[in-house]
């Protein structure tokens, strides 16, 4: 199954779309699934993206988009200092043995 990737204004219009439609329909979820063939999202992906912006909001518990967005940063600057010291050892480990070929070579 092929994932589709929505913009971002797609999906903060469609929480929109929810939010102001919420009162048309017996319960948030019945909206939900009005709105979402309209964006042309499955319901699920729809109540994500909802129940993200509430957290990015403050008005649902949970780690907002730019906490995430930080430990993601954060994750890749370890990974990358990780691989950068692994080259410093190889290379320390490269000249120490040449240095001591070197001497036993004299």
């Amino acid at each position: 199954m092929k994932t589709r990737k929505f913009t971002p204004e797609l999906r903060e219009r469609a929480v929109r779309m929810v939010l102001e439609h919420r009162a048309d329909h017996s319960s948030q979820w019945a909206t939900i699934e009005s709105i979402a063939p309209k964006i042309g999202c499955t319901p699920q992906t729809l109540l994500k993206w909802i129940q993200r912006a509430e957290i990015d909001q403050g008005t649902r518990d949970g780690v907002t988009t730019a906490e995430r967005e930080r430990v993601a940063a954060l994750e890749r600057e370890v990974k990358e200092l990780r691989r950068a010291n692994e080259i410093l050892k190889l290379a320390s480990a490269f000249f120490a043995q040449a240095e001591l070929d070197r001497r036993f070579k004299a």
